[in-house]
């Protein structure tokens, strides 16, 4: 069994140099959500000094609420400003000496991407536009209208719950979060065997970020687990 282990970075958050040796696919802020031209490029020179895979992180222009309050936006409203934020990254990771690997939407425009055919297809045209794999949850709608578009990457995630239909458990939720490792790792392992899962994130913005995933990679290596860039 090998697994991918990526992470939100270029959002602020203060821990991007300490988790950029621990992971192996980076999602990088593209400045709607969070971030700024010089974080994200700080990032992705980073990401080159590591050997970790960076990819696109858009969301919805929310810096107030992260990124993460649904909004109501056209299909073409989602595609400009999901191919403006790929644009500009991928502009930057040009400047850094690296290309980008990935496209992964953030937070509220992740969810209802996976739900929503009308957020889902201007996310598939961006990727296919940019020629990335598309980075989302296993069973939704990205992953059925990526089908003869782009390739689709099945996202686990480590330290968030799910529901009976596969979605993440609301983070409003008082049950949302998953904070012992064991446990994690039981998760992982069954993302991995059940649901065909070839990443697993974990979120740079969780105060125990560094020592959440420093423990996750030890526990997910000493099962027999590599960890690897998808």
């Amino acid at each position: 069994m090998e697994i991918d282990l990526n992470c939100d970075l270029g959002e602020g958050c203060g821990l991007d140099e300490e988790l950029m040796p621990l992971i192996t696919s980076a999602n990088i802020a593209c400045g709607f959500h969070a971030g700024d031209p010089a974080t994200a490029f700080r990032t992705l020179q980073s990401a080159a000094r590591h050997g970790v895979w960076a990819g696109a992180h858009p969301g919805f222009p929310d810096r107030e609420h992260f990124g993460r309050q649904e909004k109501v936006q056209s299909e073409q409203q989602v595609l400009e400003e999901t191919v403006y934020q790929i644009g500009a990254l991928a502009g930057l990771a040009k400047a850094a000496g690296i290309s980008l690997h990935h496209l992964k939407p953030h937070g509220a425009l992740y969810n209802l991407a996976c739900r929503h055919d009308g957020y889902a297809r201007p996310i598939v045209e961006a990727a296919a536009l940019f020629q990335l794999p598309l980075v989302a949850l296993p069973g939704s709608r990205l992953q059925a209208l990526s089908a003869g578009r782009c390739r689709f990457v099945a996202e686990g995630f480590a330290d968030r719950r799910y529901q009976a239909d596969g979605s993440l458990t609301p983070r409003s939720d008082p049950g949302a979060f998953v904070e012992s490792t064991e446990e994690s790792v039981q998760q992982v392992e069954m993302l991995i065997r059940e649901r065909g899962v070839q990443t697993i994130c974990v979120h740079g913005d969780n105060p125990r970020a560094l020592e959440f995933v420093r423990e996750l990679r030890k526990a997910l290596t000493n099962k027999g687990i590599a960890i690897r860039p998808f």
